[in-house]
């Protein structure tokens, strides 16, 4: 605990020095960024691989490529979004400008998970830094070799009194959570999501969460059929399932379901059935992750349905003539298990998603705009997207986040600057006049207020 608390006051003397809040220093941490993960880009790959199986090409796209992108992305439109904004001024106020300054919270906190170990701890730490910010990384314990590969980017990068990486377990999680953070950013799940937000409260420490949730795909009978299994299969085994966005149970109108799961089935054989018999499929990342997901595998399975223990390794699976009792539709799935369920209307399908918690994401295949229109305005949820899967997620400009049990706050691209940065008001008063009306010996007072606000 002494440590990481010496670690933290070393940071906010850091911060209070007010090195990182020039531009240029910003600009060039990022620059310095970009510059370690290229040195380690190799150790990087290698250890996603050992840690869970995942294949050099995936790792390098979503994990190392998109990385890249973001840095890229803020340096390029870091000044515009960091300069003071001048706002109008209402009459009210004659004489006075109003401007609004942007300002770093101070130390934060950045805590991630193991599924896009590198991605997930990296791309929060990017809005961070361009903020102005400093920030002390906590790495998921369930990917160790991808957590020290992130420690020694860090090392070569950053003094720790400005960026530091802490590997370790839950114990570490408690005492980092214990510290007055400025900022905490917390990606996970919604359990751990709520012993986060508590800890913070004890600070009253602002925080943005990212979490997960039952991510519907629904399906209409005027959908691209053929296309939509093609994109649903593909966001949904990516990673293994362990995609935070992927779709965790497809909704499908009952006219269409027997034509889209035969699309499904040959579009997961095209694409992952090589893979899991040559032994390159990606892993479950841990033993009980791996057997609560077996355990999930239960009634009509049309696909797949094979698990190896000895390597921790689940064929993508398709599930259907499933209700909303079956137990993989009382959890996140968050593995390659995919139920069907299928519904008569696409009013109820809409009151069905509703009852359940919001849901980061939400896709609708539909050739009707105004079905996808229904869909998006009907039902609660972070983002999504129509007629495709998790491609909203590498979308600069689309903000990226959840909303109740999915999550609260977001990020990417500029609104990773805006989530690292306060909003500081301020009214620059004149002083060449002084107008009476505004104090109370004035007789105007009363009239001035019923004429200006009126």
């Amino acid at each position: 605990m002494k440590m990481y608390e010496s670690l933290f006051n070393r940071q906010k003397q850091f911060y209070q020095s007010g090195r990182t809040k020039t531009l240029s220093f910003r600009i060039e941490a990022l620059k310095q960024l970009k510059r370690s993960i290229r040195y380690y880009e190799s150790a990087l790959l290698d250890a996603m691989e050992k840690d869970f199986n995942k294949g050099r090409a995936e790792a390098y796209l979503t994990e190392i490529g998109y990385v890249y992108n973001e840095i890229n992305y803020t340096m390029k439109h870091l000044e515009e979004w960091a300069e003071t904004k001048k706002v109008k001024t209402p009459a009210t106020h004659i004489g006075s400008t109003s401007k609004i300054y942007k300002e770093p919270y101070g130390v934060t906190l950045i805590i991630a998970p193991w599924n896009y170990p590198f991605n997930l701890t990296v791309a929060p730490l990017i809005g961070a830094i361009s903020a102005g910010n400093t920030a002390i990384l906590k790495p998921s314990e369930h990917t160790p070799t991808v957590a020290g590969v992130i420690s020694n980017i860090m090392t070569l990068a950053f003094p720790e009194k400005y960026v530091a990486s802490v590997e370790g377990g839950i114990e570490t999680n408690q005492s980092l959570l214990s510290l007055p953070f400025n900022y905490i950013f917390y990606t996970g799940s919604s359990h751990v999501g709520r012993i986060v937000m508590e800890s913070a409260a004890r600070h009253l420490t602002p925080v943005t969460l990212e979490l997960g949730g039952k991510s519907p795909a629904i399906v209409t009978k005027h959908a691209d059929v053929k296309l939509a299994a093609k994109r649903i299969v593909w966001g949904k085994f990516l990673n293994a399932g362990q995609t935070c966005v992927a779709p965790d149970f497809v909704y499908a109108d009952a006219k269409i379901k027997k034509k889209l799961i035969h699309h499904m089935k040959y579009y997961t054989e095209k694409f992952y059935a090589e893979a899991f018999k040559t032994g390159t499929y990606m892993n479950i990342v841990n033993q009980n992750h791996f057997e609560r997901l077996r355990g999930l595998i239960q009634g009509n399975v049309v696909y797949g349905g094979t698990t190896r223990p000895a390597t921790l390794t689940i064929e993508p699976t398709i599930i259907d003539d499933v209700d909303f009792g079956h137990d993989a539709m009382q959890e996140e799935v968050f593995g390659p298990i995919l139920p069907v369920l299928q519904f008569e209307s696409l009013d109820k399908a809409i009151l069905d998603i509703r009852d359940l918690p919001d849901p980061l994401a939400l896709y609708v295949f539909t050739d009707r705009k105004s079905e996808a229109k229904n869909v998006i305005r009907s039902i609660p949820f972070g983002g999504g997207a129509v007629n495709d899967t998790v491609f909203h997620l590498v979308n600069p400009h689309l903000p990226f986040g959840g909303r109740g049990n999915s999550g609260m706050g977001k990020y990417h691209g500029r609104y990773s600057f805006d989530t690292f940065t306060h909003e500081k008001s301020i009214l620059h008063q004149t002083t060449c006049i002084d107008f009476p009306f505004r104090y109370p010996d004035s007789k105007l007072l009363g009239k001035a207020i019923k004429y200006l606000w009126k």
